[in-house]
């Protein structure tokens, strides 16, 4: 099994450390609202080229078995400690495209230069919680059209009380079905190598001719 470079280690031990000191910090939304709390899976769906390309350049990071569905207990102190992740994230990274950082239209990587589009911030929320126990079986990376239509990713926090969406663009922690978006596919969760689609079937929001 490989082994993550060491520059990698420190730079997600620096992101580690930094957001425990974050404990104090106070989250400005409420919980998750009664309903709807889950959106319905489908059948399986194909994953993305980006994680297919993260996966053959990070083959230890996507080498999982196949596990049992775990959502987590919805406490106050565990939305806190969500709310403390997607704020240190959203504030660490700044938004510049693939394109213009990579030149290439699509690449999913950690953010560890501090630029990234929306994968990059899901992936390294992903990391950072599972580093602090948090199940690998409830993070999912999710593909969602936002209220432009463009394609977007996010990440799928699930709990005993519903699923909740931590997003780069938005600082709360939203239930899902109060973000606005259109929900596509996401990560099985008894393996983050299958995907599923989602049946939101709510009308995609309107998009202006250009």
């Amino acid at each position: 099994m490989h082994s993550q470079p060491r520059q990698q280690i420190r730079w997600i031990m620096a992101a580690f450390a930094a957001v425990i000191a974050l404990g104090a910090f106070a989250p400005a939304a409420a919980g998750p609202r009664e309903r709807p709390l889950f959106v319905a899976v489908g059948e399986g769906a194909r994953p993305p080229i980006g994680w297919v390309q993260f996966c053959t350049e990070r083959p230890w990071e996507c080498r999982t078995e196949p596990s049992e569905a775990r959502d987590v207990q919805y406490t106050k102190a565990a939305f806190q400690e969500l709310m403390r992740v997607n704020r240190f994230v959203n504030e660490r990274i700044k938004p510049m495209t693939d394109l213009e950082h990579f030149g290439v239209v699509e690449k999913w990587t950690y953010p560890e230069d501090g630029f990234g589009d929306c994968e990059e911030y899901v992936l390294l929320k992903r990391k950072m919680l599972m580093q602090l126990g948090w199940p690998r079986e409830a993070l999912l990376i999710t593909v969602v059209r936002d209220k432009k239509g463009d394609g977007h990713a996010v990440l799928t926090v699930r709990t005993d009380k519903g699923e909740l969406i931590l997003d780069n663009q938005v600082e709360e922690v939203l239930p899902w079905a109060d973000t606005g978006y259109r929900y596509v596919k996401r990560q099985s969760q008894t393996d983050p190598n299958l995907w599923v689609s989602l049946g939101d079937t709510r009308p995609t929001p309107f998009v202006a001719a250009r």
